[in-house]
């Protein structure tokens, strides 16, 4: 069955070569069933095509007779403008889908025609209507999107900025983080040389900073006792009474300058 089904439909021309095996076999088999159902349900769509033809050929004959016969007229004796004429009523009654060419057909199948257009006409104007309002929707929704655009374009390029400053700073953090701690361990290592070596600890720095800060207020004491010895010099009797006094200022002045330039030889090593 395959081999005959497969030169029927090459005909003359050879039969393309395949794996000839169960499968190909069976797709085959299959393929020439469709093809054989296909063709016996076009043969029964053109025998029942050419029945109707026969049938609409004889109602036309029957109807051309029975019009010859009743009014002795045949579409055959009219002129071109009747042929044109016959024709368009002909083409007219089709289009309105009447089921004869008479008056009483025509005037309901041409109103239903007219109440058509009128509905159609009013949907038409109705769609318009709408169709503006979507055109004006349509055109704040574009002009809002532009806008949101430009926002989220704006707000991106904010965003792009703050970054980099967030990164930037955290850089800068990372670094100072790293040098103060290289700046600790600095601290440690050389507090440690420094105690191995025996440094004295009033020699730290908190110790210098607290020296300073006695220096300062050492120095402010000496001024009102610089003041008070200026007043004595000033003094003209008892000669020997002031010179005492100012021995005595030049004395008390002598020690706190010599304490003041030991905590300054001090601060200096």
């Amino acid at each position: 069955m395959v081999a005959e089904w497969l030169k029927k439909i090459f005909g003359d021309h050879p039969i393309p070569q395949y794996e000839v095996n169960s499968r190909t076999t069976e797709i085959l088999y299959h393929l020439a069933e469709r093809n054989r159902d296909r063709d016996r349900d076009a043969c029964l769509v053109i025998e029942d095509l050419k029945q109707k033809a026969n049938e609409y050929e004889s109602e036309a004959k029957h109807l051309q007779d029975l019009l010859v016969e009743s009014v002795n007229f045949s579409p055959a004796n009219l002129s071109s403008t009747g042929s044109m004429y016959l024709n368009a009523l002909v083409d007219s009654a089709m289009a309105l889908e009447t089921k004869d060419t008479s008056l009483a057909s025509f005037i309901p199948a041409v109103n239903d025609l007219t109440s058509d257009l009128f509905r159609t006409k009013s949907k038409s104007e109705e769609l318009q209507l709408q169709l503006g309002k979507l055109e004006k929707n349509l055109t704040a929704t574009l002009v809002l999107e532009k806008c949101l655009r430009e926002d989220l374009k704006k707000a991106e390029l904010h965003l792009s900025a703050e970054k980099a400053k967030v990164d930037s700073r955290l850089q800068n953090m990372d670094f100072l983080k790293a040098k103060a701690e290289e700046f600790r361990f600095g601290i440690r290592a050389a507090e440690e040389q420094l105690s191995a070596r025996g440094m004295d600890a009033s020699l730290s720095h908190q110790s210098l900073v607290a020296l300073s800060e006695k220096l300062a207020e050492l120095k402010q004491q000496t001024i009102p006792l610089k003041r008070k010895l200026e007043s004595y010099l000033d003094l003209m009797p008892n000669p020997s009474l002031a010179q005492v006094k100012i021995e005595e200022a030049k004395r008390e002045l002598d020690t706190i300058e010599t304490e003041l330039s030991k905590k300054v030889d001090m601060m200096e090593l």
